[in-house]
């Protein structure tokens, strides 16, 4: 692969040493993620919005097709977006692509209105007192596991109470924001915490949290406006798909955009452990609550989303599966294509 990167490059106009500082820069930036839709949810090992800002002016050009086959957070669709470049991502994840779908939806001046309307009267909807129904599905098939003991089960029923709510809405554009906010505040209050929020804790937070987004919506959507994205017919909305790199190449829905001109992506890190479809509540007791929250099933084990078990030794799985992935990402590019991948390792 080092190989082939070298032969692309030296197809292209020499990077400048300027531009190669400002890449290296932003991919050791150590700054808040922040920004546009980027706080909507805090994705396991997503990478830095400089980081994915940087590579994209650098190496592609208004119009171009930017592509992430490991998309996660949706971090490279959202600056692709707004700097006016055509957006493609998968991820075998469903959560990662709710994700992506929920921060790349520019959101009307309507939707901003309507939604903040539904969110004024939600502290009184919340109330513990009030009747749930819908839940009982899901907690046959473990989906609230860990989070229905005597000091997470009112954060619990304040979500399901929420995604009664969540109906309301007159879109499923709305609803999907609602959903994702709904997921935010359930992660700040039950993902890795030794001490569970009270509820008044937990609304409160909500409150705070809607305001932050319909902010993050407002931010992006007048950034697409600037591009021209949202004035142009030839530039698409980012597509966003649920299926492996593996293959790729031979999906029709895709044969249209490619070869991309840049893949920017953060594949899974060998041998290091990330939860990407959980979360840990009190202590490692794990959860996959996300799932439920978002309406979507789930079922894989921690290894499918990584690629192979981190404790394999050798991680022969591992490399099987990102070779079989790379030799996808060969099959859909061309000589101009850039491929540029953010990896971490758990021994350096």
């Amino acid at each position: 692969m080092a190989e082939g990167a070298k032969t692309t490059a030296q197809r292209r106009e020499p990077v400048t040493k300027s531009t190669a500082n400002e890449i290296f820069r932003a991919a050791q930036s150590q700054a808040t993620v922040c920004g546009l839709t980027h706080k909507f949810y805090r994705y396991p090992a997503r990478f830095s919005p400089e980081f994915a800002r940087a590579a994209i002016q650098a190496f592609t050009k208004p119009g171009d097709t930017v592509f992430d086959p490991f998309m996660g957070g949706g971090t490279t669709l959202v600056e692709a977006s707004v700097l006016g470049r055509k957006t493609v991502g998968i991820d075998i994840n469903p959560l990662a692509v709710f994700l992506a779908r929920a921060k790349t939806a520019p959101l009307t001046e309507r939707d901003i209105v309507e939604i903040r309307g539904w969110s004024e009267a939600l502290n009184a909807a919340l109330s513990l007192r009030n009747q749930t129904v819908g839940a009982d599905e899901w907690a046959r098939h473990g989906y609230l596991r860990n989070i229905s003991d005597r000091t997470t089960w009112a954060i619990r029923k304040t979500l399901e109470l929420g995604l009664i709510q969540m109906r309301k809405l007159r879109t499923p554009r709305q609803r999907r924001f609602a959903r994702c906010l709904l997921l935010r505040t359930a992660q700040w209050g039950l993902d890795c915490r030794s001490a569970i929020p009270s509820v008044s804790d937990f609304r409160q937070r909500l409150s705070q949290h809607v305001e932050e987004m319909l902010a993050g919506a407002s931010a992006y959507r007048e950034a697409l406006w600037h591009s021209g994205e949202l004035h142009r017919a030839q530039l698409p909305r980012p597509l966003c798909l649920m299926r492996s790199v593996i293959g790729v190449e031979n999906d029709n829905r895709l044969r249209s955009v490619f070869p991309p001109a840049l893949i920017l992506t953060s594949p899974p890190y060998p041998g290091v452990h990330v939860l990407y479809h959980r979360w840990q509540v009190k202590g490692r007791r794990e959860t996959p609550a996300p799932f439920w929250v978002v309406g979507s099933r789930d079922g894989k084990g921690a290894s499918y989303y990584t690629f192979g078990d981190r404790k394999k030794p050798g991680l022969d799985f591992y490399y099987e599966n990102l070779l079989a992935a790379f030799k996808s990402l060969a099959m859909i590019a061309d000589r101009r294509t850039m491929l540029i991948q953010l990896v971490a390792f758990s021994d350096a």
